[in-house]
């Protein structure tokens, strides 16, 4: 079983109004049976913070393009996207690029 941890979230750019207008969250994912990965989480994400308009945040299991994911300020395609295994204290930044105009 994996121990519950805790992740630091932020959301920039534009992406905390899907969210209520709130910038950063600090969360306790629940203990499972496997270790957290960044797939995971965006589906926690969606189904437990997300307050509007899932399209213009999740595409499929991952993040919609446009949507800039840093992992302790690295880019998360450095760390294995969807496949890196989260760890206590992780923070994970999204940031939107897309802005109307």
């Amino acid at each position: 079983m994996a121990a519950p941890i805790g992740v630091h979230l932020e959301f920039r750019g534009g992406a905390e109004l899907l969210f209520n207008g709130v910038k950063e969250r600090h969360v306790t994912l629940p203990t499972q049976s496997t270790p957290w990965d960044i797939r995971q989480l965006l589906m926690w994400i969606k189904n437990n913070l997300l307050k509007e308009r899932p399209e213009l945040f999740i595409q499929g299991d991952s993040v919609r393009p446009g949507i800039l994911v840093l992992v302790n300020d690295a880019d998360w395609e450095l760390m294995g996207q969807l496949d890196y295994k989260l760890e206590n204290r992780d923070n994970i930044v999204f940031i939107s690029t897309l802005h109307g105009g």
